[in-house]
């Protein structure tokens, strides 16, 4: 498969960039227009970099940074991005919870327009289960785990010593996951309701009964 790229055509487009095919690589390769099938040389150009503020969410606590990004790079809310910050020393996976262009907080924008990224961090993430115990005491219980990690409805998970079975995850948007076997990663979640485990007494599973 050809490669393509998007440069100016002298012949037919010399003020805005339209598809090329390349038959020359390197710094100053040689496409033809696949508008009007000009051959000509052209020249790659250097995007330009920006250092975007970042304010980070993790936990409780919040910290500002700055991540450096292409200027026609377009940005949307719920991206999931790397910043790396090497003057402050931080390389933090995130996902974008909003975005911030002047007073405005839109969907999507370049980094360009962007003042700040507001987001959260997903490299490690601390999940609230809400776990009934018997028919009316229900306990907090916190667990950390990586931002890829998935809960599913219906499984058991280990909480410390506790074993419990996962009834219920309420997701960041204000949604439900109640069906059996559907599932998120913990970066989608925001509280998970669950049913400690019953734990058998010594000797339950003998028969009584002469031997």
């Amino acid at each position: 498969m050809k490669e393509e790229i998007e440069v100016e055509c002298p012949s037919c487009s010399p003020e805005e960039e339209v598809p090329h095919e390349v038959l020359k690589s390197g710094q100053n390769p040689v496409v033809r227009c696949l508008e009007c099938g000009q051959v000509h040389a052209t020249s790659l150009k250097s995007p330009k970099i920006l250092k975007v503020n970042v304010v980070i969410s993790k936990g409780e606590e919040s910290f500002s940074c700055k991540t450096e990004l292409e200027a026609e790079e377009v940005l949307y809310v719920d991206d999931e991005l790397v910043v790396d910050d090497e003057a402050a020393d931080i390389v933090c996976p995130i996902l974008i919870t909003s975005l911030e262009v002047g007073e405005k907080r839109p969907d999507f924008a370049k980094a360009e327009e962007l003042d700040t990224i507001w987001a959260r961090a997903i490299d490690e993430i601390t999940i609230k289960f809400s776990v009934q115990s018997g028919t009316e005491k229900t306990e907090v219980m916190e667990k950390k785990v990586p931002g890829d990690y998935e809960f599913v409805v219906g499984a058991e998970e280990k909480i410390g010593k506790e074993k419990v079975t996962l009834t219920k995850i309420k997701i960041r948007d204000g949604g439900f996951l109640s069906r059996k076997g559907a599932g998120t990663a913990a970066k989608h979640v925001k509280r998970i309701f669950a049913k400690k485990k019953r734990r058998r007494a010594w000797g339950s599973d003998f028969r009584k009964g002469p031997w």
